[in-house]
């Protein structure tokens, strides 16, 4: 052997801040559970969020869609994750109208059961809806100081990710809340976004930028689609500008504790029963088609778009299950088998099968839970 302890230490101090970055830039997937989707309500129409589940389940009575435990969810907790939104399902309004309600919204949130996770969607930081976001993140915040997470709209570049930084630092500061405490997603609607004037691949950037506080990236299906100037008819989650636009998504939050929700589809289950079969196909093949990918949420538009959510979430961890728990015991026990399963991938079989167990999907993972996180 040649290399003495002197050139290990040697090394050891060469690549001292690179092993710094790597634990702050990439801490590994975020503790905790996902939402498997984020329903946005407009701010004036958030009354009804509460009648989801009804609404859904009699959608389920008219057009059956028989999977087993659809139903008791929708009963139990319908919503998961619920954005109130002052952007483009609000729209603009004169100040004292969305003043009031912001202090509606919040007020709605505080009385009476709610999702287990919630937040705001509010106006993008460009020029001239800029003020009115940060007077309404400011009201908000004023009326509600439960957990909440922020949706960042239309974001171009990574200034607009650093303003936000410093708009929440003196937001905990004036309110007396914890350093830390606001964090935000950022919505993926404009190339400009995936790919920057100079070649670089800006959402990694804006994720830097974020100092930390980045809880998610969203895919913005009919922004995104229409900015990259894909035909109205042809705007979709499965078209092809989005497969890219979402890869690289993937690549820049991989590890990074950034967690992943694709976009939505418009078209909606209403009509006739021809009609909202068709939507449900749709909505069933397009929340399978994520999941497969990688997207472990989505958003939903409409009541009705709740039964899909869940029976193709349901499906897709029940149909996985039994090969997943036979890889672990296997790889656990040092079994030999046709599948040659390295660390990597055994993390990624425990944290499928929390996934299952955290939506409802799986009552019994196979493994103890807290064996489960011992793998991930």
């Amino acid at each position: 052997m040649r290399l003495t302890d002197d050139d290990y230490k040697e090394l050891d101090v060469r690549l001292a801040d690179h092993d710094a970055f790597l634990k702050s830039r990439y801490p590994g997937d975020a503790p905790g559970r996902q939402p498997i989707h984020t329903v946005y309500l407009p701010a004036d129409r958030l009354d009804g969020f509460r009648d989801w589940g009804e609404t859904a389940l009699r959608a389920m009575d008219d057009f059956p869609w028989p999977v087993p435990g659809v139903r008791e969810k929708l009963a139990r907790e319908p919503i998961e994750d619920l954005r109130v939104d002052f952007e483009d399902g609000y729209g603009i309004r004169a100040d004292d109208q969305e003043d009031a309600a912001v202090k509606r919204a919040a007020a709605i949130l505080r009385d009476g059961p709610r999702p287990p996770f919630v937040g705001i969607r509010i106006k993008s930081l460009e020029a001239a809806t800029r003020r009115r976001a940060l007077r309404t993140l400011d009201l908000f915040l004023e009326s509600y100081q439960d957990s909440f997470v922020i949706t960042l709209p239309k974001v171009s570049g990574t200034d607009q990710v650093s303003a936000m930084v410093t708009v929440c630092e003196k937001l905990e500061t004036g309110y007396g809340v914890a350093a830390g405490t606001l964090r935000f997603e950022i919505q993926i609607e404009l190339p400009a976004a995936i790919l920057s004037a100079d070649g670089h691949a800006t959402v990694a950037r804006l994720i830097t930028a974020a100092a930390g506080r980045c809880a998610g990236l969203h895919y913005g299906t009919y922004d995104y689609s229409a900015a990259a100037g894909v035909a109205a008819a042809y705007q979709s989650m499965d078209h092809p500008a989005a497969d890219y636009a979402k890869a690289v998504m993937q690549a820049a939050a991989a590890q990074t504790g950034v967690r992943l929700s694709d976009g939505s589809t418009n078209i909606l289950p209403v009509g006739g029963a021809a009609e909202v079969r068709a939507a449900w196909d749709l909505h069933h093949r397009l929340v399978r088609r994520s999941l497969e990918r990688g997207f472990y949420q989505g958003w939903d538009l409409h009541p009705a778009q709740l039964p899909t959510r869940y029976a193709a979430t349901y499906a897709f961890f029940r149909d996985g299950r039994d090969a997943a728990v036979a890889r672990l015991h296997r790889y656990l026990s040092r079994q030999e088998s046709g599948i040659a399963d390295e660390p990597a991938t055994a993390r990624a079989l425990a944290a499928y099968l929390l996934r299952g167990l955290d939506c409802g999907a799986l009552s019994d993972a196979g493994l103890p839970r807290a064996d489960l996180l011992a793998l991930t």
